[in-house]
């Protein structure tokens, strides 16, 4: 039985008493908003699912799998429950919800998460067919977000909203002695010194409707991004709650090694839960709920309460507060234009840190934020690549990915394109960084300490964006350091960052010799 049979089967009738609910592709939820202020018997719920908006990027195949198969699920879920559902495939969201408003009357949502879907409904709004009250799936207050000379800052935001809330606070102090252990979660992994085994990814059973998409996608959107790994999606209610079961039951080794990176393990201790309350297919507030509960210890248990009420909540406040970074003035504070490497479409740089977050990407439509940010951010960075290119890549790649997540975390925090409007320093490295907190160089072709040409690109980054960031005092200290360097190394520096730019845009492999005949340090 196919997906509109089983609804038909399952759907209860409608009546003209009932109220009609919109509910958009990320707000799969009846446990917050108008569906779960109305009894089951009493909602009509609208779904719509639309091929065009689909198609209107080269989404990552699982990304659509994840949305598609999710709503289409949580259509039955909800007839199941006893609300009539109307499900709708339709290229315009805005005439679907007309349309359905012309049948039934004016309905009601949660205003979009997205910034691109408020656009896309506001035809509808502006012709009384829908009507938006505020987004319940969220934890802070726009009071939570404060500015102060143009600029936005998480750690006033997460000990604002630490404070209202109560989280993690005793009489008004935090619990610990401090609002933030990030200092403490920052090991490597290391599990041939005994460091705890890496747990599984968790893999997830067929279903008719997961089948059912996954023929869609490779009948319509075959030539898409990535491969299609249905095994790893979540699809259904039940499901959701075991990756929220399985976040919490590893959240004590998620503390210590949070920035770890390793090609053993992709996930390592993280949750992948980030999609799924994307989605709203867990709610933020029942993740938090969980790891308060948890006997982990205080910096695993802040770490992951600091990344959902602190960092989530921060990054979808500034998006909103700036118009998706429309008000600010600029998006590329660092005059980054080159266009993106055909590295980040998986050809092979050389270089293995890239080679691997890339590969994982496209075979799965995740990694964490550690890779993301120190790997696929800072090269982007440090070489000079579009931010704009480097954040519609990410809009693509990860499962997890809308315009709320991807310009804050990419145009703000990945590449300092917007300047110190929501970041105080750009987070770049050389090939230091990515040695320790990784066993990435152990399979490279290029020596961290000698031939790597990481570092040559982190010093040079520094001497072509001296004058954009000589006012800054977080990054003062290197900018002296970089001074400090003899004229010949300086021109060593743009020598190499020359060569990689050239072999990177040609789609050719690096190896050592391409750069010296001798170490480059």
């Amino acid at each position: 039985m196919g997906f509109f049979d089983e609804l038909a089967a399952r759907n209860p009738t409608a009546s003209p008493t009932k109220r009609w609910i919109y509910a958009p592709y990320d707000q799969l939820t009846a446990s917050v908003g108008p569906l779960a202020e109305q009894s089951p018997g009493d909602a009509c719920l609208l779904l719509v699912e639309n091929p065009a908006k689909a198609a209107r990027r080269n989404y990552h195949k699982q990304k659509l799998l994840l949305v598609l198969a999710n709503q289409r699920n949580f259509a039955l879920e909800q007839a199941e429950r006893g609300v009539h559902v109307r499900y709708v495939i339709a290229d315009d969201y805005a005439s679907a919800v007309a349309e359905t408003a012309a049948k039934y009357g004016p309905l009601v949502a949660m205003e979009p998460a997205e910034r691109e879907l408020h656009l896309d409904l506001a035809p509808a709004v502006a012709a009384g067919a829908l009507h938006l009250v505020p987004h319940a799936g969220f934890l802070s207050t726009a009071d939570d977000l404060q500015q102060s000379a143009g600029v936005y800052r998480m750690d006033a935001f997460y000990k604002r909203i630490r404070r209202r809330t109560g989280v993690l606070m005793d009489g008004g102090k935090p619990i610990g002695g401090r609002f933030s252990f990030d200092g403490e979660n920052r090991l490597p992994w290391r599990p041939e010194r005994g460091d705890p085994a890496a747990p599984k990814p968790l893999q997830f059973a067929s279903n008719a409707v997961k089948d059912e998409v996954v023929e869609l996608i490779e009948r319509r959107f075959a030539g898409h991004l990535g491969t299609l790994r249905a095994e790893l999606a979540p699809t259904t209610a039940v499901e959701a709650t075991a990756v929220l079961e399985h976040a919490t039951a590893n959240l004590a080794n998620f503390g210590p090694f949070e920035d770890a990176m390793s090609t053993a393990s992709g996930q390592l201790f993280h949750s992948k839960l980030s999609a799924l309350m994307n989605l709203h297919r867990v709610l933020p507030r029942d993740a938090l709920a969980r790891a308060l509960s948890a006997p982990v210890p205080i910096a695993s248990k802040e770490g992951f309460v600091r990344q959902i009420l602190g960092w989530r909540e921060f990054v979808w406040r500034v998006h909103r507060a700036t118009d998706g970074f429309r008000s600010v003035p600029t998006t590329n504070a660092l005059s980054a234009e080159l266009p993106l490497p055909r590295a980040y479409w998986g050809t092979r740089s050389g270089l293995v840190c890239l080679d691997h977050c890339v590969g994982q990407v496209l075979a799965t439509g995740y990694t964490h934020h550690i890779p993301r940010l120190m790997v696929l951010s800072n090269l982007a960075t440090l070489l000079g690549i579009s931010p704009r290119e480097l954040t519609d890549w990410f809009w693509v790649a990860f499962e997890d990915a809308f315009d709320w997540v991807v310009e804050p975390n990419v145009l703000a925090m990945g590449t300092y394109a917007v300047g110190d409007v929501m970041t105080t320093k750009p987070y770049v490295s050389g090939a230091a960084y990515i040695s320790k907190m990784s066993n990435f160089c152990e399979g490279c072709a290029f020596d961290p300490k000698s031939t790597c040409p990481i570092t040559r690109f982190y010093w040079n980054f520094l001497e072509r964006n001296r004058e954009a960031l000589r006012d800054n005092v977080r990054v003062k200290l290197p900018l002296a350091a970089a001074a400090k360097r003899s004229a010949a190394d300086r021109e060593e520096d743009g020598r190499v960052v020359g060569i990689a730019r050239a072999k990177l845009a040609a789609g050719v492999t690096m190896v050592p010799r391409d750069f010296s005949t001798k170490t480059l340090f």
